[in-house]
């Protein structure tokens, strides 16, 4: 496997991949990146979350982001070993650690489905979860004090879904509690 393609998608983390650009970066066909990535899936070192959208107007509707199962692996690959404190990608590997664990409740649970949404004007939310008819929108936040409230075009066009913001002083109710609305 192309030791490149590995550290790209590591930087790309929360980000959308595109395999053609991972190609043209790093000068392979795209049916290869293609295949390093359905590879990396299939030894369950790398998910992929699709985009969502119910083709309304301006919806990404083929975006994929790539998050790792293990972030210590991801940390491996970019040598990124330093102090939480002192990172520049924090945000990065919080956003990854949420999604990784949330998708694995999930799956033990057996429900759920996990997406990503995004606008062609770059509104965004980080994740976004449909269970049975529930649709729930999150933010993940590192920082407690940088409040963020999920977009409000996504609230707009789906104003059934329930949107929170995740951060570290709620984020163990995201990942074992059955809902974060529950009274």
């Amino acid at each position: 496997m192309h030791d490149n393609m590995f550290k790209a998608l590591a930087y790309k983390v929360g980000n959308e991949v595109s395999p053609s650009e991972l190609a043209s970066l790093l000068g392979v066909a795209r049916g290869t990146i293609e295949s390093y990535l359905s590879l990396l899936e299939q030894a369950q070192i790398v998910f992929c979350l699709q985009a969502f959208s119910t083709n309304q107007r301006n919806e990404i509707k083929k975006g994929r982001k790539y998050y790792f199962w293990d972030t210590g692996i991801r940390n491996a690959v970019i040598r990124g070993f330093d102090p939480i404190a002192t990172r520049t990608d924090v945000g990065a590997l919080w956003e990854n650690y949420l999604i990784a664990e949330r998708r694995k409740l999930l799956m033990y649970r057996g429900s759920g489905e996990q997406f990503f949404w995004r606008t062609t004007d770059q509104m965004e939310v980080d994740y976004v979860e449909k269970t049975f008819s529930k649709l729930s929108a999150y933010e993940c936040k590192w920082n407690d004090i940088k409040q963020s409230r999920v977009t409000k075009a996504f609230s707009n066009r789906y104003p059934e879904a329930e949107p929170a913001t995740i951060t570290p002083a709620n984020y163990a109710q995201f990942l074992g509690e059955e809902s974060l609305f529950t009274t």
